[in-house]
């Protein structure tokens, strides 16, 4: 599969990447490590006049502390960096775990944690060759509309399966978004809008600029499991992020992350109000692994049963928390 022609903008500054997303509104995409862009591009799901490579953009690179106790991430930072870093390692160990899973190391070493927040829903019936969707008389989210997963629905179901968003969401993260009209910084778990084709808060002259990570996120034990068919290069097919304090022997607090099995990246709600205060066992993981298990909602935009997905979430869930809970 080749590449549809294009215009190559290379800038500089973020100043002069923004001018151009605002002139090319519309026909322009951003190319940060082209790792999930270029492929779809030789799909012929994206077909721009125009691409913006920002990878020369030196100041949106780099992890920095912040006066407040906090960290922040500029959005080309590359997700090897990610995973090695010593103060997100020793801070907030759940997104190094999730970034170390990420494709390959050749991906991570060219993948950034803004193009993995920005990432591209994806369906078993949308991410073909043209000739593959033209088969299949396309689908909603490109070309066409019907939805093949939800038969009959008027709504694009097209999962989102990045890795880190799910433990960003649990870190309470917020992302820095910037345009001409100025800068604008949201919640992590408000730029995304849980419908398959429209999927994120972004216009097309916005540029995704930095993560933030919130002192009262520190400390917090993490970890992050992760399904999919092969031991690399895959996305996952389910994924479970979690995060959790522990003081004495009784848990203080603890947030749960799924990705891959909705359209955005979620958190369950109620983990919290379930397990603080109480000394872990069997029982209790059980219970939280349940909880996600029916926040999770998979369809058939895999290979493999949502069944099966849905109980991996569980499993997932239930080892994830125990785990973090018992550890010395």
């Amino acid at each position: 599969m080749t590449l549809p022609e294009f215009k190559l903008l290379r800038p500089r500054t973020t100043a002069e990447a923004i001018a151009l997303l605002a002139q090319h509104a519309g026909s322009i995409r951003i190319l940060a490590g082209g790792t999930d862009l270029l492929p779809s591009m030789q799909q012929k799901l994206f077909e721009p006049q125009y691409v913006l490579d920002i990878g020369r953009i030196a100041e949106l690179k780099g992890i920095r502390r912040q006066p407040d106790g906090g960290v922040e991430i500029g959005a080309l930072t590359a997700l090897t960096n990610i995973e090695r870093s010593d103060v997100l390692r020793q801070h907030y160990p759940v997104l190094p775990e999730a970034a170390k899973t990420v494709a390959s190391p050749v991906l991570r070493n060219m993948g950034t944690i803004g193009g993995n927040i920005c990432l591209d829903t994806r369906c078993l019936w949308y991410n073909q060759s043209l000739q593959w969707r033209k088969s299949c008389a396309f689908c909603i989210k490109k070309d066409g509309d019907l939805c093949h997963v939800a038969p009959g629905g008027t709504e694009c179901w097209a999962v989102f399966s990045g890795d880190t968003p799910a433990a960003l969401l649990c870190l309470d993260a917020e992302i820095e978004i910037a345009s001409t009209s100025g800068l604008r910084c949201v919640r992590l778990a408000d730029f995304y809008t849980g419908i398959g084709d429209d999927h994120r808060r972004l216009r097309p002259d916005e540029l995704v600029t930095r993560v933030f990570l919130p002192a009262s996120s520190a400390g917090y034990r993490g970890a992050y499991r992760k399904l999919r068919i092969r031991g690399s290069i895959d996305y996952p097919l389910a994924g479970v992020a979690v995060v959790l304090k522990r003081s004495s022997e009784h848990i203080e607090d603890v947030r749960v992350g799924l990705t891959a099995v909705n359209p955005a990246p979620v958190l369950v709600k109620g983990t919290a109000e379930l397990l603080a205060g109480r000394r872990m066992t069997e029982e209790w993981a059980e219970a939280a692994g349940v909880l996600a298990a029916q926040t999770a909602k998979p369809l058939t935009t895999s290979a493999l049963p949502p069944e099966y997905r849905r109980e991996m979430i569980r499993v997932f869930t239930k080892r994830a928390v125990f785990s973090l809970a018992t550890e010395t």
